[in-house]
């Protein structure tokens, strides 16, 4: 028994395990010291929590993109990240002109339509975008060796990131401020942010239609079946190039609308704003378990809300200056404990290795 455990676990792994108890022993010390030294009282930590939530939420609509592509194709969209900034820049110039017409904060009503419009087009672009990213560039490569699509991808992200610099411009661009979504709300001694309530119920509400289309109707049923085994579903007279094409259109919807909620909060767009996000959504999905549909959508919450609550948290109990500033670094760090002890994620599946 001991001579096959030997077998079984090599010097990397040892040492990779390693470094993952070393990550849990500060992230555990850091913890404790910060709850604790009593900084940081209960309003605080809800605020913190309500701003993890409404991040999380972003992350895990642009995460559906990648794990269902990853579903149907068993490869890594890298490119989805400018699917994802690409609807929301457009749309910007759609609010822009809204504002300046005057029709954005004329009423209540107006602004309600206009925000549909934004959303609207943001989607509608980027699923364009996924659909002719899918026709031009990875339809030609489907029978090719993994490595060629993946690195189409990372080449069609860097594309279409210099072809929006080329068309908008390289500038920062502000979405306008509404009313409607300023100020707070406000429970007794507790206040939260209208916005923040908005990105929530927002993701909220696309989740859970994204869920019951893929679960309850007979297209969903399909790219599930495309998913699961393509030789089958095909026997079975499902069309899988068609179903392939849902798939991206469905992607390009979801990142569509989590950039103008990313906008609405952050209150700027550029070229390359998708690039951060898209690899936090990346690291979602995976830390769901890549494939999974609910795994993507829990996965973008725990990430939005170790972002969130990580830098607070884990690293001001250790006396680390300025802790906020890496956030992004506690974002990576999941990703690379989520590898060490779970490769196939929370929710994934461990015959992902005997499918693909």
């Amino acid at each position: 028994m001991l001579q096959r455990l030997r077998e079984r676990i090599g010097l990397t792994d040892i040492v990779m395990w390693l470094i993952g108890a070393v990550i849990v022993v500060v992230i555990i010390v850091g913890s404790i010291a910060t709850l604790l030294s009593g900084k940081y009282t209960a309003l605080h930590w809800t605020d913190i929590f309500l701003s993890g939530m409404a991040q999380g939420g972003i992350y895990a609509l642009i995460a559906l993109g990648y794990t269902m592509v990853y579903g149907t194709m068993r490869m890594i969209n890298f490119a989805h990240g400018e699917i994802f900034m690409s609807g929301p820049y457009t749309a910007y110039f759609v609010i822009a002109a809204l504002d300046t017409s005057g029709f954005l904060e004329s009423h209540p009503i107006n602004t309600l339509i206009s925000l549909l419009i934004v959303f609207l087009v943001a989607m509608g672009v980027s699923s364009v975008i996924a659909v002719l990213l899918e026709r031009i560039a990875y339809r030609p490569l489907r029978a090719a060796p993994r490595l060629i699509p993946l690195i189409t991808a990372i080449g069609a992200s860097f594309f279409l990131q210099y072809l929006f610099k080329g068309l908008y411009g390289s500038g920062f661009q502000a979405y306008p401020d509404i009313a409607m979504l300023e100020g707070k709300f406000v429970f007794g001694a507790f206040q939260i942010s209208r916005i923040q309530v908005v990105v929530i119920v927002a993701a909220a509400l696309m989740m859970a239609a994204l869920y019951l289309f893929t679960q309850r109707t007979r297209v969903g049923k399909a790219i599930r079946a495309v998913s699961e085994d393509k030789d089958a579903a095909a026997l079975m007279g499902i069309d899988i190039d068609r179903m392939i094409v849902v798939t991206f259109v469905i992607g390009g919807i979801s990142a569509g609308a989590a950039g103008v909620l990313y906008a609405l909060m952050f209150k700027q767009v550029h070229f390359f704003m998708g690039f951060i996000p898209g690899l936090k959504a990346f690291t979602a999905a995976v830390l769901g378990g890549i494939g999974n549909i609910p795994g993507a959508m829990i996965g973008g919450l725990i990430l939005g809300l170790i972002e969130s609550l990580g830098p607070s948290l884990f690293l001001d109990g250790l006396g680390v200056a300025a802790p906020y500033q890496l956030k992004d670094a506690i974002a990576f760090i999941v990703l690379v404990l989520v590898l060490i002890f779970r490769p196939s994620g929370i929710m994934g599946e461990r015959l992902a290795v005997k499918k693909a």
